[in-house]
């Protein structure tokens, strides 16, 4: 049987202007692209590292929701911080997201440009 491939977009999906998806949907497996403190545009939101980490993790949400999925389902985070002095904070506000047993994890710092602190993209399955 071969998986059916969609790409779930919605006007309420944060776009890029880059050539990339907000999500790739394969079956019940949902890959969503890197998500940052941007709006509906892909315009960048500077803000604190906290206002930034929220931000984008609200936008995954609605990626997520969009592609018939949501936090609770996420299977794999891959995380990017641009400073290694907020791993501290990264994880206090981790937790307030995601909760035991947590998705498989990969955390990379000092690896983003000066224009945006904080990065996130999943894997996650389809809510049943």
């Amino acid at each position: 049987m071969k998986a059916t491939v969609t790409f779930p977009l919605t006007k309420d999906t944060p776009v890029s202007h880059r050539p990339f998806s907000p999500a790739v949907r394969v079956g019940d497996l949902i890959f969503v692209s890197g998500q940052a403190s941007v709006d509906l545009t892909g315009k960048i939101i500077p803000d604190t590292f906290e206002g930034e980490f929220r931000r984008s993790i609200e936008n995954l949400r609605k990626v997520l929701e969009t592609a018939g999925s949501d936090l609770q389902h996420v299977i794999q985070t891959r995380n990017y911080l641009r400073d290694a002095a907020n791993v501290e904070r990264y994880n206090e506000l981790y937790r307030e997201y995601f909760s035991a047993p947590y998705p498989t994890r990969t955390t990379i710092t000092n690896c983003l440009p000066s224009a945006i602190q904080y990065e996130v993209e999943c894997v996650a399955v389809a809510k049943s």
